[in-house]
């Protein structure tokens, strides 16, 4: 994966239209610290294991550096550092205060088991621990970790300060101060803003279909929104199969077949065995992991792997929308192509920085004190990604650009404008 790259691209981009300089183009590509360590720990099953591990704290002119933790074998430093630079960048284009940072374990987790996790857990902050904290810099959960992780991690950052210190991280249980409403946030937020650019377009939502890519937590729930708005979901995919059904997938009943088989294709099928009289009889197809790219639909949601849509495979995109909830979800070569064509596509520095918002919101909640019902978390962060959509629509508007050129173009003038205010530039 060139995520890395891809970011610089899209600087630089950004970096042409604002007319910055050489060395304000280097400062905002360049980490402000990598942060490195072998976590070495007793394996449940017997002996030991040791996995690199890493923290890149990007930029934190606009606040104090924010980003989650992903255990994944291919986590390293080049893959880190491009999410934390993207933190940085979904920070500025909501308007929180907030900088980028990212960490991982390279580990595969469906190997080790709960106990050998939670010491992982336990390392990674015995060895971060000095660079982390609510002022400094403020985890949260990532691919293959979630909030007993956070919580575990917690418990270890107070076990090393001797203090209470729920604000140093963020998407913990609700035990513990996490905050309502952070399950779906991602979901929420990418809907949200999705609901913004057809409004632009005068488009109903009730008169238009979405395929998803991607049936875990967001993909899954923003199946479940863009279905409670009316609008027909036509496809949903895993990494299992696609399921297509032009007359409207079951939603629900699809997600819970999931949940129990394993797959989408569940709900027709047994294995590789498929229930042919049940399929026509709904009038569906069960096709191939990778052919909701290409399915005619109104809206096409990425919400689960990176590099999706290439320069290969663009122009068989039929949709006039994409969404992309993952990251990285379209190429800078298949961006070009799709622009070419007219194809709106959301980017995920503006789609899913809704995760983001409500992990700065659980950070307030923690510093304050308060607790916020989970109505009042939905409409703070509607309110926020109205407002974010807005701004990066009227510089696209103004500047005759995409929207992702917009939203890096925004970002990247409340970050230098951030950095020469602290003298930084």
């Amino acid at each position: 994966m060139a995520a890395f790259e891809y970011f610089k691209q899209n600087v630089g981009r950004a970096a042409d239209l604002l007319g910055l300089s050489k060395s304000e183009r280097e400062a905002l590509m360049t980490p402000d610290r990598i942060l490195r360590a072998d976590l070495t720990i007793p394996l449940e099953a017997g002996g030991t294991g040791t996995f690199p591990a890493y923290r890149v704290q990007f930029n934190n002119a606009r606040g104090p550096y924010k980003g989650g933790i992903r255990f994944h074998p291919e986590a390293d430093e080049d893959e880190v550092s491009a999410l934390a630079a993207m933190m940085a960048i979904k920070c500025a284009v909501v308007g929180i205060p907030l900088g980028g940072a990212k960490g991982g374990v390279a580990v595969d987790p469906k190997k080790l088991s709960r106990n050998d996790l939670h010491l992982l857990a336990r390392e990674y902050v015995k060895a971060f621990s000095d660079n982390l904290g609510p002022d400094q810099d403020i985890p949260a959960p990532d691919v293959y970790t979630n909030a007993e992780i956070m919580g575990v991690m917690l418990d270890e950052y107070e076990r090393i300060t001797g203090k209470s210190q729920p604000a140093m991280i963020t998407g913990k249980p609700l035990s513990l101060g996490g905050s309502l409403g952070r399950d779906t946030a991602t979901a929420d937020g990418a809907v949200t803003v999705l609901v913004a650019a057809l409004k632009d377009r005068s488009l109903d939502p009730t008169s238009l279909t979405a395929s998803i890519q991607g049936a875990g937590n967001a993909g899954g729930h923003a199946a479940q929104i863009l279905s409670a708005l009316g609008m027909r979901v036509i496809g949903l995919a895993d990494s299992g199969g696609t399921l297509m059904n032009p007359g409207g997938i079951d939603v629900e009943k699809t997600l819970v077949a999931k949940e129990s088989k394993g797959s989408v294709r569940g709900l027709y099928c047994e294995g590789s065995v498929c229930d042919a009289a049940a399929l026509a009889s709904d009038g569906a197809t069960v096709l191939s992991a990778e052919a909701v790219l290409g399915e005619e639909t109104d809206i096409l949601v990425p919400a689960a792997l990176e590099e999706q849509v290439t320069k290969e495979n663009a122009q068989s995109v039929k949709a006039g929308f994409i969404l992309e909830i993952a990251n990285g979800p379209v190429t800078p070569d298949a961006d070009a192509s799709l622009a070419s064509r007219g194809v709106v596509v959301i980017p995920d520095v503006l789609a899913n920085a809704g995760g983001v918002t409500v992990s700065y919101f659980e950070w307030i909640q923690n510093r304050t004190g308060e607790r916020w019902e989970a109505s009042a978390v939905k409409k703070k962060l509607e309110q926020v990604m109205e407002d974010a959509y807005r701004s990066v629509a009227d510089v696209a508007k103004d500047r005759g650009i995409t929207l992702r050129e917009a939203s890096y173009v925004l970002a990247l003038e409340r970050i230098v404008d951030a950095m020469r205010s602290r003298g930084k530039l």
